[in-house]
């Protein structure tokens, strides 16, 4: 069973920076891709970025490309989300997830494909 704990979040204005953590524990495979997916009020779920644990690929939604960076520290088995160039829409909850395999770039969509959920941190940016 993996377990994903999220740290992080808050509030800032728009143009500001946030960073988040997610430290994952309870799995002994290698391979196993990890991300951050978020969800607004009223708005479905939608995927942000993922990283592969194993390979290092990774892939982003085009809304954050050039200004969300994620990266991962297998020593530590934590997965980072830095935010840089906060916008309002990009206000919602950031939830941690994992896939056991390999990093697809259709994992950002099909969310039938992650069964481990961390409990979510809020980012709030206003105007």
């Amino acid at each position: 069973q993996v377990q994903l704990v999220e740290s992080g979040g808050g509030s800032v204005q728009t143009g500001g920076s946030l960073r988040l953590s997610c430290a994952a524990s309870g799995y002994t495979f290698s391979t196993i891709c990890m991300g951050w997916f978020r969800q607004a009020p009223g708005k479905e779920r939608e995927g942000v970025a993922v990283i592969d644990r194993y390979y290092g690929s990774i892939y982003y939604t085009d809304s954050v490309k050039a200004r969300f960076t994620i990266s991962r520290d297998n020593a530590k088995n934590t997965v980072y989300l830095q935010m840089n160039s906060l916008k309002p829409e990009d206000t919602g909850m950031y939830y941690c997830a994992a896939h056991v395999g390999r990093c697809q770039s259709s994992i950002l969509w099909d969310l039938t494909r992650l069964p481990y959920w961390g409990q979510g941190a809020q980012v709030t940016v206003s105007s």
